[in-house]
């Protein structure tokens, strides 16, 4: 059981715990906010040590910023001024261009216009020139036709001749038995003198007996005819005399340094004369 006194003083343990407890409460959780102040207000210091430094550098970049911002304000009124010039420059330069362009433009008309002029003085002088050539052609033509005439005739002599020529001794008496012309055969051998035959000198001087081939000068009033590269049976056909009478001179054979063969003359020397000269009647 508990006394009085006991019960008393457990009242005022009571008390004095009831008491006490908030009382230390109060003085703890003061301690704790003294403490906790203190932290901010280190944490307060920090940060506004930090926020100086990062002011100071703001302010450094600021200052940075603002350099830059008037250089860049220089840069843009320079490029501002050259944007300006470049643009006259240009309107300038396009202005320059439009002229020159017109003036070119004046100056391929004209050359256009010199070329159509030249083109059209090229075809008329292209049409003469083709008139021109078919005016020649036609001429050509026609002297093709006068040449093919003359050949024919050509022709039809050398046929008419070749039947006159002889081959040998038995076909010059033949052409000689018929009488229409004098036939003096002849035996020529290679020298430096002339040789008359009837009323020609003659003088071999060169034979081919592997072509038979040979050369001949004739003497002929004091001119000298030569003949080269000449085949055999084929006439060397000369006029002389005074009268101009038709010679012939055939050699049938060839030799080494000799050739054999006829000179064929007219009887009538007048009669058969190319271009008869005139005689006085006596």
């Amino acid at each position: 059981m508990f006394t009085p006194k006991w019960k008393a003083a457990s009242f005022i343990a009571l008390g004095l715990l009831g008491i006490g407890l908030p009382v230390f409460g109060v003085y703890s959780m003061r301690n704790r906010l003294d403490d906790r102040i203190n932290s901010i207000q280190h944490e307060l210091q920090i940060t506004r040590a930090q926020n100086s430094a990062k002011v100071q550098d703001l302010s450094t970049d600021l200052s940075y910023i603002a350099q830059k911002l008037e250089i860049t304000t220089h840069d843009l009124e320079q490029a501002r001024k050259v944007a300006e010039n470049a643009k006259q420059e240009t309107v300038q330069s396009t202005q320059r261009l439009r002229s020159e362009i017109a003036s070119h433009s004046r100056v391929v008309s004209q050359l256009r216009k010199q070329e159509e002029e030249a083109q059209q003085d090229t075809n008329n002088k292209l049409g003469a020139f083709n008139g021109a050539v078919q005016g020649v052609r036609v001429d050509l033509d026609a002297t093709k036709n006068d040449v093919a005439a003359s050949r024919k005739e050509i022709a039809d002599v050398r046929d008419t001749l070749t039947l006159q020529i002889a081959h040998n001794s038995a076909e010059v008496a033949e052409l000689r038995r018929r009488g229409e012309r004098e036939y003096i055969e002849f035996d020529l051998h290679k020298s430096r003198d002339m040789e008359r035959i009837a009323d020609v000198k003659v003088q071999l001087k060169k034979t081919d007996t592997k072509r038979q081939k040979f050369d001949v000068v004739f003497l002929i009033e004091d001119n000298k005819i030569e003949r080269k590269d000449r085949v055999i049976n084929e006439p060397i056909i000369f006029l002389a005399g005074r009268d101009r009478t038709r010679y012939e001179f055939v050699v049938n054979n060839v030799d080494k340094d000799r050739i054999r063969g006829y000179l064929s003359t007219p009887k009538d020397k007048v009669l058969s004369a190319e271009n008869p000269a005139f005689r006085p009647q006596k």
